[in-house]
């Protein structure tokens, strides 16, 4: 990443919030839209939880309209209900397109950023540094965080980077496609990311269609759509 600096695009328009919701269900291996409301009254609590995160992002964004408004406190509410079933602490506008995350409890600050494509697992701490509010972690594109892995302070992890489980990252890494772990964090080795996370954005911008990637794993799906250019 470097002197890079990431900026997460507000869900502010309809077409903003189509995209955030097909790029987090191809993170999922799951056909974009298809009986969305259906998937908000099903029991997968954690891709029931993301679509309430990204429809309330939308209507907070938008709350000058009156309507809008009303609808954000409807989506908040819910959100938060969802939020305490599954122990997560998660600010809006926070996090890009293509997220996954894992049932369990799960904290980040409001003063981290996160980029397209990340993979959060269970037990994940994202938190300031200490005697600070929002001196919090800016995280790349393509990022894969292990169980239990904490990310402390006014930090950077580059693009294309898994962090593993249980690891303690308290310092910047600004190598692209590295394994990062241990206690302090150190980088171990390195990594084609797409063998273990899938690019949602990146899928999209190609206009990959469905039938080649729906339902494969990350690794199946990225050896399979070289043809593309993925």
């Amino acid at each position: 990443m470097g002197k890079e600096v990431l900026i997460i695009m507000p869900i502010k328009t309809k077409n903003d919030l189509d995209y955030y919701l097909k790029a987090d269900l191809i993170a999922f291996g799951i056909k974009e839209k298809k009986n969305l409301l259906l998937r908000l009254l099903s029991r997968d609590r954690i891709l029931k939880y993301q679509i309430l995160l990204r429809k309330t992002e939308f209507y907070f964004n938008n709350k000058g309209i009156l309507y809008y408004k009303i609808l954000y406190y409807f989506y908040a509410l819910r959100l938060r209900k969802q939020s305490l079933k599954l122990g997560f602490h998660i600010p809006i506008n926070k996090i890009g397109p293509g997220l996954t995350l894992q049932a369990g409890p799960t904290r980040i600050n409001s003063g981290a950023k996160i980029g397209r494509n990340c993979s959060i697992h269970v037990g994940v701490i994202i938190a300031t540094k200490a005697g600070f509010s929002d001196k919090a972690p800016t995280i790349g594109d393509n990022v894969y965080i292990g169980p239990g892995a904490k990310l402390f302070g006014d930090i950077k992890i580059a693009n294309n980077c898994a962090i593993g489980a249980n690891a303690v990252v308290t310092k910047p890494f600004e190598n692209e496609n590295k394994v990062i772990a241990g206690v302090p964090a150190k980088e171990i080795s390195d990594i084609n990311i797409k063998d273990i996370l899938i690019a949602a954005t990146e899928i999209i911008d190609l206009k990959i269609p469905d039938e080649d990637y729906l339902g494969l794993p990350a690794k199946e799906t990225s050896d399979k759509l070289k043809k593309y250019g993925y």
